[in-house]
């Protein structure tokens, strides 16, 4: 009996190392100096919308960096280059509802979908992002600051 207790919690024990070891380690400084970085919202008539954030760097980035995703606003989006100092990332939303039925007799309510709830890999505040990039092979982020939002020009 007293071998059984030890295997159990030895397992334990792994599980939850291996649980730590998942944290994702933020980064206090990115390799490169950022000059700004932004959103902008746009509005595609009364079902559709989009948010695009980008990233400026001061100088071109490095060749041993590639920017992987953004994460923003509780959602996650793949970086696309634009020249070699500005990069985007696109996000978008659906604003179609479904429509549900409301009945007293929650038989006929049968077919309602429940709300998909997405959670966030970081918990962030409104104005902040976090960049995923990979240096020299190795996966890293970034936590971004005082992001701002631009009007459209």
């Amino acid at each position: 009996m007293k071998g059984y207790k030890t295997i159990f919690f030895s397992a334990i024990t792994a599980i939850s190392l291996t649980f730590c070891a998942m944290k994702h380690e933020l980064q206090t400084e990115f390799p490169q100096e950022i000059q700004s970085a932004f959103y902008q919202k746009i509005k595609n008539g009364n079902e559709n919308s989009a948010t695009h954030f980008y990233i400026e760097f001061k100088k071109p980035l490095a060749n041993n960096i590639k920017l992987e995703k953004i994460y923003f606003h509780n959602e996650e989006s793949p970086v696309s280059e634009i020249t070699k100092n500005t990069f985007v990332s696109h996000f978008y939303q659906s604003n179609k509802k479904e429509d549900l039925i409301l009945n007293r007799n929650p038989a006929k309510e049968y077919g309602n979908k429940a709300p998909v709830v997405q959670k966030s890999k970081f918990d962030l505040k409104f104005n902040e992002a976090v960049l995923e990039y990979t240096k020299d092979g190795k996966t890293l982020f970034y936590k971004i600051s005082n992001v701002l939002e631009k009007p459209l020009r």
